[in-house]
């Protein structure tokens, strides 16, 4: 038996390389590298298992067991040895394979005859794509030199797979990136939208996995870190010490930089026949799978820093930067991991659609995205290495789906619901200007959420009546550093002045839970969303507050303005805020500003405590709005971050309904405006319900308004609410049933 030594492994990774550039057709190709690896390893055996699909795995080539099983064996994820390497990206190393746990017997390959199992996962950067087995009759454990040469040219055939080097005449594999794929997400921001893929981050492309001159890849290599080195020094000389947190970032960056491990086993890589590319990704792809395994957070930050700096290392090495010279296409889908709000402004209005391979429906980029009205999936899974710059994709932002590379009965069945949504828009134009009026001749008030100033042309094109919800956390987020105090008011005037006049319900920063300020120190916290956040942040650190209310109070200009404060959860919470205002208010009166002609200060109602404070409470604030995506995960105790229970709870279930109700009971009693902004209120069947239990203002996204208003004009609610009542008599869980039947007939 002949094992690895470090020049055998070069020697294989040359013929490797010979094989590649040679014109033998697919098939061949990838028969003729088990025999390569079969002869060089000593082994009888040398098998190839590629994913046919995400749970299942084929034979695709083999030296030793029986040919006429290629293309026909084939097992699910965590089935046999093979499939355990599939499932955990774990070695397997065995010298009784026959008797270790999960062993399959596989009549048709005629495996039973060998004892010694090797098992290497194929994976590039932690996507897995097949099992790489050698096996022999002899009862042995392959060296520590032989597993680390096979995982060397794993990572050879994971890039040559991505190439493509294995499709071609007498191939039963599909290419890659070809194939049309439906991937599942969840829903951040509804809408659909056809275009071609733009990634955020271009995949970097090793074409040259194998070298021949390891002395030059080590050059190569060196002077890539050095200019690495170089280049994080220079960021943290830009921090200035000014900024703590992101120098500790960077000081960690430079910290793996200069890792004498981490280039220690890059230079072995080399010495063994691999390109600085492939040693760099090597080792990422390692780090990946590590990330994978850990649940500490802390542990996952710390590789998810050293995956960021390969990415930077491979992109010095290859030219492969993000200024490709790819041009942005005229529809452009937006695809990424994750994406800041700041770059995502920067892209703006031109993007068609965004997916996300992590994100959430709460993060910033769901906030802008919603903001700019561009259907957002996030949650889609293996995104960003199936998806290529230019794919044509399909965003179903509805139903929080994704359609890669369709085909055409897919397209047309797409293009039928958009020409549809489209339809629908231009019959919603006709009742722009109609005020929303039910058939029983109860007037429903519509307003728009906003956030940024792009917003605002959108309460003249919608039909809003004003904006129910100015966020203004937006304008913190998407700095480096706090926005200075006329900075403000200049943007807060600018949104008073295109709202020509209508009402504009400021909410003060909402920031923490997973709204976290780039430059604010963020909390460990286990449960962020009920923790340290909103209205909790502003009264333990009213500096920031007090700034906020000034701007507004200065941009109002001697004209009404309405505040709203948000995440209170007691009385004395929005009694120690009216406090702030009203100090604010005497200060700004001192240094002579012009102080508003009317002010109203309201609070936002997201959690159930607020619903049963005293009624002194009601009579004191100036008006309130439910917020109803906050209202009803603490309702339920159902995260809405949760896929697992997010969508058990329907907002007509009776017991919210009857919530609802309460609220409006006691704030009729104090003459109390009351308002539901959220999602649901932009939801026709959920927003005439609301109407329905007595709520006379609702805010939502723009797009919404027509469908709402078209629904509330041809409903009676007084009709509505009897139905409401039976189902409530009759103890049934949920309303919608009854409501859809009656909507059904009218």
């Amino acid at each position: 038996m002949v094992e690895n030594t470090e020049s055998e492994s070069r020697k294989l990774l040359g013929r490797l390389r010979e094989t590649m550039a040679s014109d033998v057709a697919g098939q061949a190709r990838l028969d003729k590298i088990t025999q390569l690896i079969a002869d060089s390893m000593g082994t009888e055996v040398c098998s190839i298992y590629l994913f046919r699909d995400e749970e299942t795995l084929e034979l695709c080539a083999t030296e030793g067991l029986n040919r006429e099983s290629v293309h026909q064996t084939r097992m699910r994820v965590g089935e046999g040895l093979v499939g355990r390497v599939a499932r955990t990206g774990k070695v397997i190393n065995t010298a009784d394979a026959p008797n270790a746990r999960g062993f399959r017997y596989m009549p048709e390959t005629g495996e039973e005859r060998y004892s010694s199992f090797l098992g290497i996962p194929v994976q590039r950067l932690g996507e897995m794509l097949g099992v790489l087995v050698v096996q022999s009759k002899d009862r042995r454990n392959y060296s520590a030199d032989a597993v680390y040469a096979l995982e060397v040219v794993a990572m050879v055939i994971a890039e040559m797979t991505e190439l493509g080097a294995f499709v071609g005449e007498g191939s039963a594999m599909s290419p890659l990136h070809q194939q049309s794929l439906l991937l599942k997400g969840t829903t951040a921001q509804e809408g659909a939208a056809e275009g071609h893929i733009w990634l955020h981050e271009p995949r970097v492309v090793v074409t040259n996995p194998i070298a021949d001159d390891p002395q030059r890849e080590l050059q190569r290599l060196n002077e890539a870190v050095d200019e690495l080195r170089v280049g994080v020094d220079r960021m943290l000389e830009d921090t200035n010490g000014g900024d703590k947190e992101q120098a500790q970032v960077l000081e960690t960056y430079r910290m793996f930089a200069n890792s004498k491990g981490w280039m220690r086993r890059m230079e072995e890589d080399i010495a063994r026949g691999l390109s600085a590319e492939a040693a760099v990704e090597k080792e990422q792809s390692l780090a990946r799978g590590r990330m994978a395994q850990v649940q500490d957070a802390y542990l996952r930050e710390r590789l998810s820093d050293l995956d960021d700096l390969s990415n930077r290392l491979l992109r010095i090495l290859t030219g492969q930067g993000r200024d490709t010279g790819a041009e942005l296409p005229a529809d452009p889908i937006l695809v990424a991991r994750n994406i800041g709000p700041a770059e995502l402004l920067e892209y703006g209005r031109k993007l068609k659609g965004i997916i996300l391979e992590e994100g959430s429906v709460g993060s910033h980029a769901a906030i802008v995205a919603r903001a700019l009205a561009i259907p957002l999936v996030v949650h889609v899974g293996r995104i960003t290495t199936e998806g290529l710059n230019g794919d044509h994709v399909l965003v179903d932002g509805d139903q929080g789906v994704v359609h890669l590379r369709p085909d055409d009965p897919v397209v047309s069945a797409f293009r039928d619901k958009i020409a549809m949504q489209a339809q629908a828009q231009e019959r919603y134009t006709s009742i722009r200007e109609k005020p929303a009026i039910t058939r029983d001749g109860q007037r429903v008030h519509l307003m728009m959420n906003a956030g940024l100033m792009a917003d605002l042309p959108s309460l003249v094109n919608s039909g809003a009546e004003g904006v129910g919800l100015f966020r203004t956390e937006l304008q913190f987020l998407v700095r480096n550093k706090m926005p200075r105090r006329s900075e403000l008011v200049a943007l807060y005037q600018r949104v008073l002045e295109a709202a020509g006049g209508k009402r504009v319900v400021f909410r003060t920063l909402d920031i923490g839970s997973d709204k976290v300020l780039p430059y604010m120190k963020p909390t460990d916290e286990p449960n962020p969303a009920m923790g340290w956040r909103a209205i909790r942040v502003g009264l333990d650190k009213p500096g920031v507050m007090r700034m906020q209310l000034q701007a507004l109070i200065r941009a109002a200009n001697g004209g009404p303005l309405t505040v709203m404060f948000p995440f209170v959860a007691q009385f004395e919470e929005y009694r120690q805020a009216r406090e702030e205002v009203n100090k604010t208010i005497e200060r700004e009166k001192r240094l002579g500003h012009v102080l508003p002609s009317r002010i109203e200060i309201g609070a936002m109602l997201e959690t159930p405590s607020l619903g049963f404070a005293p009624l002194k409470f009601f009579e004191e604030v100036d008006f309130l709005s439910i917020g109803g995506n906050d209202l009803k995960q603490f309702f339920f105790a159902a995260d809405r971050e949760n896929e697992r229970v997010r969508k058990r709870y329907d907002t007509l279930n009776v017991s919210f309904l009857s919530f609802i109700e309460r609220i409006v009971e006691r704030c009729d009693i104090s003459g109390t405006p009351l308002s539901f902004c959220g999602e649901d209120a932009g939801r026709p069947i959920e927003a005439v319900c609301l109407a329905a239990m007595g709520i006379r203002y609702l805010s939502m996204r723009p797009a919404s308004i027509g469908p709402v208003k078209s629904l509330l004009m041809r409903v009676d609610l007084g009709e509505m609410r009897k139905i409401i009542a039976d189902a409530r008599h009759r103890g049934e869980q949920s309303v919608r049933p009854a409501v859809m039947q009656y909507l059904r007939e009218i």
